[in-house]
């Protein structure tokens, strides 16, 4: 299950990196230069681990990955505040956000709707990881 979610996902993840850069505020994200580029190497890094990595480190991606995302969103809940975005030629770009996390203020900003795809998708991760059988020395997938 550990390199399906990471196929399925390093897909999606590079799809997003690559629509970032033509509709930075595609569904109310904040996919700046900075964001777009996480995005593509996540999903390059994924995308390696769910076609040509073995089952244990795709499993051990996926634990891993998914706990820096469910981490980086819950922290982005608990951390942003009421600021103003200041990534130019995002929508958003001026106004206020109550849950705002500016991790390099004009660069990289991650509002609610970030925060809450990062838990999803931190849990989508775990889950997978977590599912993989412990044992993956003799496992095929």
């Amino acid at each position: 299950m550990a390199k399906t979610i990471c196929t399925i996902l390093g897909v999606a993840f590079l799809l997003a990196g690559i629509l970032g850069f033509v509709a930075p505020g595609l569904l109310g994200l904040h996919l700046s230069l900075a964001h777009n580029l996480i995005h593509i190497i996540s999903g390059a890094a994924a995308l390696y681990f769910g076609l040509a990595g073995t089952l244990a480190s795709a499993r051990l991606f996926c634990l891993v990955f998914g706990a820096v995302y469910l981490l980086l969103g819950v922290v982005g809940f608990l951390a942003g505040g009421d600021k103003q975005h200041t990534i130019a030629g995002i929508t958003h770009a001026g106004t206020t956000d109550s849950n705002l996390l500016q991790l390099l203020p004009g660069s990289l900003e991650l509002a609610m709707r970030d925060h809450g795809l990062h838990i999803l998708l931190g849990i989508v991760f775990l889950i997978g990881g977590l599912i993989t059988k412990a044992d993956v020395r003799h496992a095929v997938d």
